[in-house]
């Protein structure tokens, strides 16, 4: 009995340190990354209704670090392991791009406790993951790497593949929608007697009908709280009402003497949309009924004009920057921006 309940005392002491260790990010921003500046308030053209809170902008992007992470990993494992990804190289960018973006959004309403929640949230959950991931792939998956030599096996193309598709979906749709049963099925059905895809069947089905039972766990806490809106307002200038009516799920509301009210799709669908409109000609005066936004850029240079964070990027050549701009000058900050180098706009 002794021995069961020394063993408890240190499992206990084991699974304390963990968590300890996983609220220490949000620890120091709690502490050492707290908004700076006055709120700059906005009356908003387009409504109160239609009006999100600025800071969203900023808060949305670590959401979408974790978007930017599976594709790099995608890319990593395109051609490489899993091992040569740089899981805690990904989980600092998380954290110190939070710290970033929090210390900005002080003229932007600050970080909002309700918006807190979820970031932390996604935050020690994606660490967990990352974390654990790299506790298998440098230990177990580096031996049957080794084991297995130079040529791929078949289950190390197809997860590679999987993680990519799951990249570019996880652009415009919650990550819970994924059909991650569907990829166990497929990793089943596509192994061989090969060592490598005995392993990569075992650790990668392991986790996808992990996820699997988790997803559903969240689309049902979603439900019963409601999705966000997947629709926002925005006010352009320099263009007609007939014009805009006539660009793909745009719908034209009213104009106004600032420019033309429309409504259109959010994420990565309004970063396209917005491309379009300003090589149309046109610019926008307001967005989401805000008169700030955040975009990502990809530039070779490790530093960008204006940036709140630049880092790295991983499987990828060159630099992410977050850059802050007023919503008037969005259009401008496009054109002088190097071919296809903005990544996202985000739209609150």
């Amino acid at each position: 009995m002794r021995v069961l309940f020394r063993l408890f005392k240190r499992l206990v002491l084991l699974l304390v340190v963990v968590v300890l260790g996983l609220l220490l990010p949000v620890a120091y921003i709690e502490t050492m990354c707290r908004p700076e500046g006055a709120l700059v308030a906005h009356d908003p053209l387009v409504g109160a209704d239609w009006q999100r809170p600025e800071g969203r902008t900023l808060l949305t992007y670590p959401e979408w670090h974790i978007v930017h992470v599976y594709g790099d990993y995608g890319e990593v494992i395109r051609t490489g392991d899993p091992h040569g990804y740089g899981f805690l190289s990904a989980i600092g960018g998380f954290w110190s791009s939070t710290c970033a973006l929090s210390q900005a959004s002080g003229p932007h309403g600050g970080f909002p406790w309700e918006t807190k929640q979820m970031v932390y949230t996604i935050g020690v959950s994606f660490t967990a993951e990352l974390l654990a991931k790299a506790a298998y792939e440098e230990t177990v998956g580096r031996v049957v790497v080794a084991l297995r030599g130079a040529d791929r096996a078949p289950l190390d193309d197809l997860s590679a593949r999987q993680a990519a598709d799951y990249a570019v979906f996880l652009q415009q749709v919650p990550w819970y929608k994924w059909d991650f049963t569907r990829d166990a099925e497929a990793l089943a059905a596509a192994a061989t007697d090969a060592q490598r895809d005995r392993e990569r069947l075992f650790a990668l089905g392991l986790e996808y009908r992990a996820k699997a039972a988790y997803a559903k766990v969240i689309e049902a806490a979603v439900a019963a709280v409601g999705a966000d809106q997947l629709r926002l307002r925005a006010v352009v200038g320099g263009l007609s009402a007939e014009a805009l009516a006539a660009l793909p799920d745009v719908q034209v509301i009213e104009t106004l003497p600032d420019g033309v009210v429309i409504e259109a799709p959010r994420y990565r669908a309004f970063t396209r949309l917005a491309e379009q409109i300003v090589a149309d000609g046109g610019s926008f005066v307001e967005i989401a009924g805000n008169d700030d936004i955040l975009f990502t850029a990809i530039t070779p240079e490790a530093t960008f004009p204006g940036a709140i964070h630049s880092f790295a990027r991983q499987g990828n050549s060159g630099f992410r920057h977050l850059v802050l701009v007023p919503v008037a000058d969005l259009d401008a900050v496009l054109r002088d921006l190097p071919r296809e180098a903005l990544e996202h706009i985000h739209d609150y």
